[in-house]
């Protein structure tokens, strides 16, 4: 073998290995970036509470108000959201517990099971989107490139699931170069139909963590059907066990 083949050789295989070392750095730094929004989201060593307004538009039914109270203890995974508007819905609630996800009726004064992936009180939110964040857990980076939304750098992530657990097969995220904020993602079926866009413009911050103040869910399935939540009255003070039980669900509202 000539001097000069070899050289060709052994440069081929230098360009490969550092090809394939960045693509491989590129991807391992989106997995990183899915731990740190799970980290940033998540409140490990405080619980949370708030009250969400909900608007919910639909070409069909038009627009309704709903006023919802949200308890979160992300330490044991637990959350409680109870509906106080509209009047004939006040009492409702959905509650996490064990792995659990109930659903109580007051009318009927009976808990039934119900899935995360079910959307919340017939509107574009999912019961999912009011968990603890678990982004590395559940899915897999496929492709990351950088990108512009609005003035906002931004890496782009193609994501896969990992398992049958999460609501969505895939999704695509816009996350801030800067300091690593979701501010939009898109929802695909197992096929690849884009079944829903989020946005999440504005953040609140406490001790380190993020939390969405406003979140617009989009139906890309039927034109004109969105819903868009915002929240208020945060606080991080602790909350009692008994809150997430369903003797306090009853109890509260009677």
């Amino acid at each position: 073998m000539n001097s000069t083949r070899r050289y060709l050789i052994i440069l081929f295989v230098c360009t490969f290995v550092t090809i394939t070392g960045l693509s491989a750095a590129t991807l391992t730094e989106g997995q990183s970036m899915l731990k740190t929004l799970d980290d940033q989201s998540n409140l490990k060593e405080k619980d949370f509470s708030a009250l969400m307004t909900m608007i919910s538009e639909d070409p069909d039914t038009g627009v309704e108000k709903t006023k919802v109270l949200q308890f979160r203890s992300d330490n044991d995974d637990k959350f409680l959201l109870l509906i106080q508007e509209p009047a004939v819905k006040k009492g409702q609630g959905y509650l996490l517990v064990d792995d659990n996800l109930w659903f109580y009726d007051p009318e009927s004064r009976k808990f039934s099971h119900t899935s995360m992936k079910d959307q919340f009180n017939q509107s574009d939110a999912n019961n999912s989107d009011f968990n603890s964040s678990s982004l590395s857990e559940n899915y897999k980076v496929a492709s990351i490139e950088e990108g512009k939304l609005g003035n906002y750098s931004v890496y782009i992530l193609d994501i896969e699931a990992l398992n049958n657990e999460v609501t969505y097969p895939k999704q695509k995220l816009w996350v801030t170069a800067s300091n690593t904020l979701l501010l939009k993602s898109e929802d695909y079926s197992a096929s690849g139909r884009l079944m829903r866009t989020s946005y999440y413009p504005s953040y609140t911050k406490s001790e380190g963590n993020f939390i969405p103040t406003k979140m617009i869910f989009v139906d890309e399935l039927i034109p004109g059907k969105k819903t868009t939540i915002n929240i208020g009255e945060i606080s991080f003070k602790d909350i009692p066990d008994t809150v997430f039980t369903k003797s306090y669900v009853e109890r509260v509202n009677n």
